[in-house]
C-alpha cells in the first residue's frame, strides 16, 4: 500500500493585536462635521422634553403671566406714559417677546450646568466628535425652545389684543433680530452656566444678572418716566435698544431709523466675543 504525501496548506492568521482607527479626522472642528455633531446633540436634548412637560410649561408659562398681568393690571398706567396713538398693547407684548428670548438665554446656562453635574461633558468629551458641538448643541436645542414659547406668546398676544402694523417685510425684519438676539444671548448664557459650579448658582446669580437689564428699560414703561438718575442708563442699555429696534418694527414705535442695522452690528459684535470666550471655558471646564 502506498502513501501519498498530500500537500498542506497554511493559514495564517491574522493578529488579534490590530491598531485602533485613527479618529484624530472626526475630533478637528470642520464647520460640517461641527454642524452635524451639534444637530445630533440638540435633537437628543429635543427628545428628552416629552419626559420633562413640565419644565415646558414652566418656561411657556412665564411669558404668559407677564403679558396677562401687564395687559389687564398695569396697561392703563402703560398707557399714560406713551404718546397719544401708541397703544399700550402693542408696546408691552413687543416687550414681552424679548423678554422672554433674554430669560430664555439662561435655560442654555442652567442646561449646560446640569450635564456638568450629571457627568455628561465628561463622556461627551471621550467620544469621537467635535468638542465645540457640545455647546452648540445645546444652544440650537434651546434656540427650538424660544421658537416655540416665542410662538405661543405672539398667539396669545393676539388674543388681548395685540396688532402690529407692520408688513411682511418687517415682520421678517423683526424675526430675524430676534433669533440673532436669542442666539447671541444663548452663548452669553453659556458662558455663566459655564463659569457658575453648581445648578443653583446660575439659577440664582444669572437671573440677578439679566433682571435689572430687563426691568430698567423700556421693557413696560416709558424710560422718560423713569427717576432722572435711571434715565440715561435706561435709554442706553444694550437691552432697550434691542427691545426699540424689535418694537418698531412690530409697531411703527420708536421709528426704527438707522437703530435695526446698529443693533445688528452690536448683536454680531458680541456674538464675535461670546462664542470663543464659552467653548474656550468649555474646554477649561472638562479639563479640571
Amino acid at each position: 500500500m502506498s502513501s501519498e504525501t498530500l500537500p498542506t496548506t497554511t493559514t495564517t492568521l491574522p493578529d488579534a493585536r490590530v491598531a485602533a482607527p485613527d479618529l484624530d479626522f472626526v475630533r478637528r472642528s470642520k464647520p460640517a462635521s461641527v454642524l452635524m455633531d451639534s444637530l445630533v446633540l440638540a435633537k437628543r436634548h429635543l427628545i428628552r422634553i416629552p419626559r420633562q412637560l413640565d419644565w415646558l410649561i414652566g418656561v411657556t408659562i412665564m411669558p404668559i403671566m407677564f403679558l396677562l398681568l401687564f395687559r389687564y393690571i398695569f396697561a392703563d398706567t402703560v398707557q399714560a406714559t406713551l404718546p397719544a396713538g401708541v397703544d399700550a398693547v402693542n408696546y408691552l407684548v413687543a416687550g414681552i417677546l424679548v423678554q422672554g428670548l433674554v430669560f430664555g438665554s439662561m435655560n442654555t446656562g442652567l442646561g449646560l450646568a446640569m450635564d456638568s453635574k450629571e457627568g455628561l461633558m465628561d463622556r461627551f468629551a471621550s467620544l469621537p466628535m467635535s468638542r465645540s458641538a457640545v455647546v452648540l448643541g445645546r444652544i440650537l436645542a434651546d434656540m427650538g425652545i424660544a421658537i416655540f414659547t416665542t410662538a405661543i406668546t405672539i398667539v396669545v398676544g393676539l388674543l388681548v389684543g395685540f396688532r402690529p402694523t407692520t408688513d411682511v417685510v418687517d415682520w421678517l425684519a423683526a424675526i430675524g433680530l430676534m433669533l440673532l438676539m436669542a442666539f447671541t444671548l444663548a452663548w452669553l448664557g453659556a458662558i455663566i452656566g459655564l463659569w457658575l459650579k453648581t445648578v443653583e448658582a446660575v439659577n440664582s446669580i444669572g437671573f440677578s444678572l439679566i433682571f435689572p437689564l430687563t426691568f430698567v428699560s423700556s421693557t413696560f414703561i416709558n424710560p422718560d418716566f423713569l427717576p432722572g438718575w435711571l434715565q440715561g442708563f435706561a435709554k442706553n442699555q444694550p437691552f432697550t435698544l434691542l427691545l426699540d429696534a424689535t418694537r418698531g418694527l412690530l409697531t411703527g414705535y420708536p421709528e426704527v431709523g438707522n437703530s435695526g442695522w446698529m443693533v445688528t452690528l452690536y448683536l454680531v459684535i458680541a456674538l464675535a466675543v461670546f462664542v470663543p470666550v464659552a467653548l474656550w471655558m468649555y474646554e477649561r471646564r472638562i479639563s479640571q
